[in-house]
């Protein structure tokens, strides 16, 4: 076990940091295989929605959606190590969050992603979810470095502003506190190795920590009344732990 551990620190902090353009540049050197049948082959099983349950999204159009669910199970996959942020539901925290903490953020993900759209159409033939999974990861990793610019795509300035805050919100939706409704049954925490909250950490308890044998307790931050309630309200309902 002790010898798979970098292996697999290493391929998740490829993932959270480096973006999709760092992630194609080292996949040989960390198990994600950039050979012309790996990017050309049909994504993961795994990583599709098709077995979740369907989410009401309230503020982010079906098709939206979906384009922000492709996008968002290529920056975070489901693999070998567990799932990603299709099972975290990062989609549906963004989705919850335009209409509270990110309201600001509506109209930049509206525009952002029907000039996603319109790029990925005029540069590689068609929809981003109809392309290969190579023409995928290569529009995205356009997107990410600036380089999908020119009057046909409409990006308000730089693309790589959206992709930055795309990614941004999937990572807070994969690991952030389910309270707010992405890291559906605590994926990102257990994901990360991250125990839960506690109140209080005895010397034993971190030390348990340390040797990775503390159980998770996947309880949300809210859970405890030590907490203040922060509010997760979106334009029609508030939001409570468990919804």
């Amino acid at each position: 076990m002790a010898e798979d551990r970098p292996k697999k620190i290493s391929r998740r902090t490829l993932l959270r940091s480096a973006g999709v353009a760092g992630a194609a540049a080292a996949a040989g050197s960390v198990g994600l295989s950039a050979s012309p049948e790996a990017l050309t082959a049909p994504l993961p099983e795994q990583s599709s929605a098709a077995a979740l349950p369907p989410v009401a999204y309230e503020h982010l159009t079906a098709e939206e959606a979906e384009l922000l669910e492709a996008i968002a199970d290529h920056l975070i996959p489901a693999d070998e190590y567990g799932p990603g942020a299709m099972e975290a539901r990062a989609v549906a925290y963004i989705d919850r969050a335009l209409g509270g903490a990110l309201s600001d953020s509506h109209d930049a993900y509206r525009s952002g992603l029907a000039a996603f759209d319109r790029y990925c159409r005029a540069s590689r033939g068609g929809p981003f979810l109809g392309l290969s999974n190579r023409d995928q990861v290569s529009a995205l990793i356009d997107v990410e470095i600036g380089s999908a610019t020119g009057a046909a795509t409409g990006f308000a300035g730089s693309s790589a502003v959206f992709f930055s805050m795309v990614r941004s919100h999937v990572l807070q939706g994969t690991f952030g506190d389910p309270y707010y409704g992405g890291n559906a049954n605590f994926v990102g925490w257990d994901l990360l190795g991250y125990p839960g909250v506690r109140t209080r950490v005895s010397n034993a308890d971190q030390r348990r920590l340390e040797a990775g044998e503390l159980e998770p307790n996947h309880r949300s931050a809210y859970d405890w009344d030590t907490f203040n309630k922060a509010s997760a309200r979106s334009a029609r309902t508030e939001a409570k732990h468990g919804d």
